[in-house]
C-alpha cells in the first residue's frame, strides 16, 4: 500500500456545508471571481473554448496572457466543480463507510499541517476531504497568493503553492472514482464527472503541474481519456 503524507500550511476545523441542506449539492461555499475583473475575463475565455468541445485546445494558454494568472483562474474554478461533484455524494462518504482517505486498495492518504498537527494522522476521507477543501479555500482566499486585483503581482511560491492545490484536488476526483463511481452513476452524474475530470487532466498534464506518480490511482482511467484523443 502507498501511504501519502500531507503536509499543509494551515489547518482550520469549521462547520462543514456538507452536514446541512443537500439539496444545494455543495460541499463549501463556492468561491468567486470578481465579475469585471481581467480574471473573470479569462474565466469566460475558458468557459467559451470549453464549449468547443476540444479539450486539448482549451486549456492551453491564451496568446498573451499570464501563465500564473491562467493557472490562478483554472485552479479556482477546479475547486468550484470538485466542491459541486463531491456535494453530490456526501451522504455516502462517511465516517462508517469511509473510515479512512483512500483511492482504492493501494492508496491511502494522511493529512497533517506542519503546526497544529505535526504527525500526520490517518482519518476518514470525509474529515480528511473536509481539512484539504478548507485549507484549498485559505490560499485561493489569500490576496498575497492568489491576487485578484490588476497590477499585483503573483508570489515567487505561487507555481508551488497551485501544484499542491491541484495535487490534493486530484485525491479527492481519486476517492470519488474509487470509493463512488456506483453512486455517481445512480445520481446519473458520471457524464459530468468524466467530462471535469478528463479537463482536469488534460490541464495538469500541458503545464506539468502534478507528478505522475501522484496520479498513478487513476493512470488506467487517464490513459484511457487520453488515448480518445490522439
Amino acid at each position: 500500500m502507498c501511504i501519502h503524507n500531507d503536509q499543509a500550511l494551515q489547518l482550520k476545523v469549521w462547520s462543514s456545508a456538507s452536514s446541512g441542506n443537500r439539496s444545494s449539492k455543495t460541499f463549501k461555499p463556492k468561491k468567486n471571481i470578481p465579475e469585471g475583473s481581467h480574471q473573470y475575463e479569462l474565466l469566460k475565455h475558458a468557459e467559451a473554448t470549453l464549449g468547443s468541445g476540444n479539450l486539448r485546445q482549451a486549456v492551453m494558454l491564451p496568446e498573451g496572457e499570464d501563465l500564473n494568472e491562467w493557472i490562478a483562474v483554472n485552479t479556482v474554478d477546479f475547486f468550484n466543480q470538485i466542491n459541486m461533484l463531491y456535494g453530490t455524494i456526501t451522504e455516502f462518504c462517511t465516517e462508517i463507510s469511509c473510515s479512512v482517505m483512500s483511492a482504492g486498495p493501494r492508496y491511502e492518504y494522511h493529512w497533517a499541517d506542519g503546526t497544529n498537527i505535526k504527525k500526520p494522522i490517518k482519518c476518514s476521507a470525509p474529515k480528511y476531504i473536509d481539512y484539504l477543501m478548507t485549507w484549498v479555500q485559505d490560499q485561493l482566499d489569500d490576496e498575497t497568493l492568489f491576487p485578484s486585483k490588476i497590477g499585483v503581482p503573483f508570489p515567487k511560491n505561487f507555481m508551488s503553492v497551485a501544484k499542491t492545490i491541484l495535487k490534493r484536488l486530484f485525491r479527492v476526483y481519486a476517492h470519488i472514482y474509487h470509493q463512488h463511481f456506483d453512486s455517481v452513476m445512480q445520481l446519473q452524474e458520471e457524464a459530468h464527472l468524466n467530462t471535469s475530470f478528463k479537463h482536469f487532466i488534460f490541464f495538469v498534464q500541458e503545464f506539468n503541474l502534478i507528478d505522475r506518480r501522484e496520479l498513478a490511482p487513476l493512470q488506467d482511467l487517464i490513459e484511457k481519456l487520453g488515448s480518445k484523443d490522439r
